[in-house]
Order: structure tokens, then C-alpha cells, then sequence
């Protein structure tokens, strides 16, 4: 077995725990809580501060756990911040272990060399300002399935064991608001630091391929969504719809247009 591949089997082990903590009689944001999940953070963290040692690496394997240990620091400020955010995590840690899956399945796919054209600085601060949109958005989808799944056990009268565990429809669809606000002022960034990454590079503002084309759409939801819910009172499942079409989209941008480029056209 691989150093890599060891590596990745204890970030996917250290995301196991953190898929049961919700599950426990009486559980709540405890001490026991904050351990599982600080241990769901640190797993993926550690993978990616071991791989990226005097690199940045673009395979898919890489964007994948990337993105995790994005999303699951990020879901921990939430849940220090939001008090109901940490019900949550029945969602979010399986979800997160799904990727994480993958990516131990992909470690091994080709990889192509970042784009050196641009200044260092410019492209650190576009990766970093794209990642935490990601994650933002991540966790917003989740909380958007959790408002959709509850809206629609409260509708039939037959909550379910899962919906029993998940905040109430209000507490999801004001987490989700707020994180789409703060969402979009990233994505804004990280739109503006690709254009600048993108001139530097090769003299053009825009390049519209998929990925700008896919990021540009997503913004746009995103923003109609924010603005029809503060004028209209946009909410509920149609507004789930609309941050999970988004997300969708945003997935498609970044690790969809990975996984074409390095798994299926390699």
C-alpha cells in the first residue's frame, strides 16, 4: 500500500466518527461532539497540508479532499456560530465521507500542471477565494435538502427518523440565506481574482469555457434567488431548488470539469 493511499484511508477514517456523533440518544453540540468533529477536520487538513508540501497539486483526487477539509472547517464555524447548524451533520458527514471515498478511489488519476503565466500571488488568492465559495455553497445545499426533506414530512404528517434529527424548516432556511449571502460576496471575489488570473495569463478578461460559463450561471442563481427572496419572500422548496441548482452547477464548474479533463479525456 502507497503512502497516498495510506494517507487517504485515515482522512476517510477520520471522517467515519462524525457520521454517527448525531446519531447518539440525547446528542447535542457536546464535548464528545466538538472531538469527533474536530477529528473530521483535522483528517482531510493533514491529508492536504502533507500532499500541497512545496507544490499545489490540481489532480481530482486533490480538488476532491480539498474541498472536504474546506467543508467540513468551514461547517465547524458555522456550527460555533449557528446554534441549531449542528443538526446538520446527519447530512453533512456522510456527505462529506461520500467525497472523501472518491477521492481515495481517483488517487491515482493523471494530473495536469497549474497554469504558471499569472502572478503567484493572484492565483493563491483565486484558489483560495474558490475553494471557500465551494465550501460556503456546500454547506448551503445541505441546509437547502434539510429545509426541502423537512417541508416535505411536515406536509405528509410522517416525520421520519432522519427529518426528527435535522433543524426546523425556519432555522435551515435562515442558515441558508446567510450563508448564500456571504456566498456570493466570495464568489464575486473569486469571479473578479479569475478575471485578473485570466488577463495575466493571456490577455483577456474572460475565457468562456465551461467552467467560467458554469461559474457565471451559478452567481447569477444565486443572486436572483437573494434578491427574489428579500423582495417577494421567495422560500421554502423553491428556494431549495434554486441552491441546489446552484450548487449543482458549481460542481459541474469545479471538480465536474476536473473529473472530465484528468479521468474521462486522460
Amino acid at each position: 500500500m502507497t503512502e497516498d493511499m495510506m494517507f487517504s484511508l485515515s482522512a476517510v477514517a477520520a471522517l467515519v466518527p462524525s457520521t454517527l456523533v448525531a446519531l447518539r440518544r440525547d446528542s447535542g453540540p457536546d464535548a464528545v461532539y466538538w472531538m469527533v468533529l474536530a477529528v473530521a477536520v483535522a483528517g482531510p487538513l493533514a491529508w492536504v497540508v502533507a500532499q500541497m508540501s512545496g507544490a499545489w497539486r490540481t489532480g481530482l483526487s486533490t480538488t476532491l479532499w480539498v474541498t472536504v477539509a474546506a467543508s467540513m472547517a468551514l461547517f465547524a464555524v458555522v456550527v460555533a456560530v449557528h446554534r441549531q447548524a449542528w443538526r446538520l451533520t446527519p447530512l453533512m458527514a456522510p456527505y462529506m465521507l461520500g467525497i472523501g471515498i472518491l477521492a481515495t478511489i481517483w488517487q491515482h488519476a493523471p494530473e495536469k500542471p497549474l497554469g504558471a503565466a499569472a502572478p503567484a500571488g493572484w492565483i493563491e488568492v483565486h484558489i483560495v477565494v474558490s475553494v471557500a465559495t465551494y465550501g460556503l455553497v456546500t454547506i448551503a445545499a445541505v441546509a437547502a435538502l434539510a429545509a426541502f426533506l423537512q417541508e416535505r414530512s411536515l406536509k405528509a404528517k410522517r416525520p421520519t427518523a432522519l427529518t426528527r434529527l435535522l433543524p426546523s424548516v425556519a432555522d435551515c432556511e435562515s442558515l441558508m440565506v446567510r450563508l448564500l449571502v456571504l456566498g456570493a460576496i466570495v464568489l464575486a471575489l473569486g469571479l473578479a481574482t479569475g478575471m485578473a488570473t485570466q488577463y495575466e495569463e493571456t490577455g483577456a478578461v474572460l475565457e468562456f469555457d465551461h467552467k467560467t460559463i458554469l461559474t457565471v450561471t451559478a452567481f447569477a442563481v444565486i443572486g436572483g434567488l437573494l434578491v427574489a427572496h428579500f423582495r417577494s419572500g421567495v422560500r421554502g422548496r423553491m428556494a431549495a431548488r434554486f441552491v441546489l441548482l446552484a450548487y449543482l452547477l458549481l460542481t459541474l464548474g469545479y471538480p465536474g470539469v476536473k473529473f472530465v479533463t484528468d479521468v474521462l479525456m486522460a
